[in-house]
């Protein structure tokens, strides 16, 4: 194997790994207040641990990561998640769930950015760097699929079970990342491809573009996305197994399977918006989503008496979910499209800047309010709530596409 395809290799399989790591937080929240005592309130927080560290740190990366070394920052950021791994297992706690969290999310600012910088200098052509990136990409979505299907089969059949044979998932979540490791440590980067000079995003550039009507548009529509989905996404095997009295195992799979619908939702949303426009696509996707949510909200109200023990006796609702994934799907990836095509290329960096903070912002705010509205009310309300901000996504929606056209009128 040569040094080029190892390191492509172990970028692949990095981004696999941290697609299975920062996908745990659904299925952590459903066992650990199982088998740890966790209450909902403190695990609404296993969100924001993570996606608060990636936001604060992206900005360090982005200044200081070619100082570092790339390859040197990247074995660092795979050396903590190793430790952040074994921490769960060994220590068995709430706080040291939080702390796993906050290192994951800190060693992924490091691994994105490094990971998107290498693509560059291991590629010569546009194509090859589009195909090389929809290859990492397609790696991360692998991970997300598989870490629920590895959960569930650490976890048990019952409704309540309470074992702690889930956090043995960590031992092989540690090796992965170990294997990633060496594989980086090994590998050599061959004469880098020449590219022009460009400055990392800096606070102050990102926080002057926040004051634009297209940008404040655009952060309206992303928080309230995110919201809906990391609300929706991380409670769904909790909402499962304590309202549709879903058994563990299955309530755990059923976080992969949102995944799953998600990422064919976001292969025919591509080819639909070619067809029919992108706004269409969007304003039929959130109708969908909220006439779903608005559907399971009384179906969860009425359940049967006979135990659920297979996909094929489980209540209609959590059927509905996979719908409710696929609409939602194409929503994201197309308002990040519509600011960057409607913005000038030498904005980009500090704009992704900005997708990140408020991607991170509002889906913190989703997971903790969620978890708020569980504790205190009922699971099949806190859900049905997500109404509210879908309402404010298209609200947004219509503003962001007269922002575009007056974007497109000026130039």
């Amino acid at each position: 194997m040569t040094q080029r395809s190892r390191l492509i290799l172990a970028m692949v399989l990095t981004y696999f790994a941290y697609g299975m790591l920062l996908n745990t937080v659904g299925t952590v929240i459903l066992r650990s207040i199982a088998s740890l005592g966790v209450t909902k309130t403190q695990a609404g927080w296993f969100d924001g641990c993570k996606d608060i560290s990636i936001a604060a740190v992206s900005f360090l990366t982005a200044s200081y990561l070619t100082r570092i070394g790339i390859r040197r920052a990247m074995i660092g950021a795979l050396a903590l998640s190793v430790v952040a791994c074994a921490l769960m297992p060994l220590a068995s706690a709430y706080w040291a769930i939080c702390l796993h969290y906050a290192l994951i999310g800190t060693s992924f600012a490091f691994i994105k950015v490094g990971i998107y910088t290498l693509i560059g200098r291991v590629t010569d052509t546009p194509r090859a760097h589009a195909s090389l990136t929809s290859m990492i990409e397609g790696g991360f979505m692998v991970g997300v699929l598989s870490v629920t299907v590895l959960f569930s089969r650490f976890v048990g059949q019952g409704v309540n079970d309470a074992g702690r044979e889930w956090l043995n998932v960590y031992w092989i979540l540690g090796g992965i990342c170990a294997l990633c490791l060496v594989l980086l440590a090994s590998a050599r980067e061959s004469t880098p491809v020449s590219t022009p000079h460009t400055d990392a995003p800096s606070i102050l550039a990102m926080l002057a573009l926040a004051r634009l009507p297209l940008v404040l548009v655009f952060i309206l529509c992303a928080f309230s996305y995110v919201f809906v989905e990391q609300g929706i996404g991380t409670w769904l095997p909790t909402f499962n197994n304590e309202v549709l009295r879903m058994p563990q195992s299955m309530s755990v799979l059923s976080g992969s399977l949102f995944a799953g619908s998600i990422a064919l939702g976001r292969l025919a949303g591509g080819v639909l918006i070619r067809q029919f426009g992108w706004y269409r696509v969007v304003n039929v996707a959130l109708v969908a989503v909220a006439l779903g949510i608005g559907l399971i909200v009384p179906l969860s109200r009425h359940l049967g008496t006979v135990p659920v023990t297979d996909w094929l006796h489980a209540p209609i609702g959590a059927w509905l979910f996979l719908g409710i994934g696929a609409f939602m799907a194409p929503i994201y990836p197309t308002i990040v499209s519509v600011l960057l095509s409607s913005s000038p290329r030498a904005r980009h960096p500090e704009l992704m800047g900005l997708v990140v903070i408020f991607s991170a912002l509002g889906g913190t705010t989703g997971s903790r309010l969620t978890a708020m509205l569980f504790a205190g009310i009922d699971g099949a309300t806190a859900f049905g709530c997500m109404v509210l901000p879908i309402g404010v996504l298209a609200f947004g929606i219509r503003l962001l596409r007269r922002q575009q056209i007056a974007a497109a009128s000026d130039d």
